[in-house]
């Protein structure tokens, strides 16, 4: 039986490590498209079965990206741009809807698949609870951003100003163009709309949005990196339709904390 080297021996998947200050045991990463064993559009580390990539490679750089990040479980949900948010404890159905995920278990990596949108991951300073957000335009103009983070201090009893967020890789104010602003958002949004250029920042937009939620600015990490604008590192699904997705991942880790 023939087996394609490129999926029994991916390359090692490209990830940008991210650590919160003083929180040994949360672990949280962003994938590229660098690495991996997928082709054309997709190539090279897609990690979504939702798009036309072949699930053996897709599988192979999700095997590849666990075993060079070191957490247990991939936990995901099918993202519809929606404000709901899961608890998660054990497996989800694969058709559960939800664009939050929260947990406090161990070695399960909450998953938030991009291609423009803000992957946004929030962690409780003691590092016993973590969090994801899928933060795409209809996020920001539903507030998600704010109402996660309330969702998420509420299940686990936590005040906002102790938690910690990082927001990944993502649209940049200079290539989030909106041309039809009035129909699509509306006056409230007006400061951070530029009409000569028709750009909405959306990365000031969450930060705003999380700071009206109580968590302080100073805890607002950031990868200012445009998807858009670095075709050899992302995937973009305004810069080409047909694409693969990179992932947002946070999770606790187990074991002893590094010194």
């Amino acid at each position: 039986m023939h087996t394609d080297p490129a999926v029994s021996h991916p390359a090692q998947p490209g990830i940008i490590p991210f650590a919160f200050p003083n929180l040994p045991m949360v672990r949280a990463a962003f994938t590229t498209r660098i690495g991996g064993s997928s082709e054309g559009s997709f190539s090279q580390g897609n990690i979504s079965f939702d798009v036309a990539d072949t699930p053996e490679r897709v599988q192979a750089n999700r095997l590849a990206l666990r075993a060079r990040c070191g957490f247990d479980e991939l936990t995901e949900a099918k993202q519809v741009h929606g404000t709901a948010l899961l608890s998660v404890d054990g497996p989800l159905a694969p058709d559960v809807e939800a664009d939050g995920l929260i947990t406090t278990a161990p070695g399960r990596a909450l998953c938030i698949k991009t291609a423009d949108c803000q992957p946004v991951l929030l962690a409780h300073t003691s590092g016993q609870a973590v969090a994801a957000l899928h933060v795409g335009w209809r996020g920001n103009r539903a507030n998600f951003p704010a109402t996660g983070l309330a969702r998420f201090c509420a299940t686990y009893d936590l005040a906002p100003e102790e938690v910690l967020a990082v927001r990944g890789p993502s649209l940049g104010p200079g290539c989030s163009e909106f041309v039809h602003f009035d129909r699509e958002w509306g006056p409230e949004f007006a400061s951070y709309y530029d009409s000569g250029r028709k750009t909405v920042d959306l990365w000031r937009m969450t930060e705003d949005q999380l700071c009206a939620a109580g968590l302080r600015r100073e805890h607002i990490f950031r990868l200012d990196l445009c998807t858009f604008s670095l075709p050899s590192f992302f995937f973009s699904y305004r810069r080409e339709r047909t694409c693969g997705r990179q992932a947002g991942l946070i999770w606790i880790h187990k074991g002893t904390p590094c010194s």
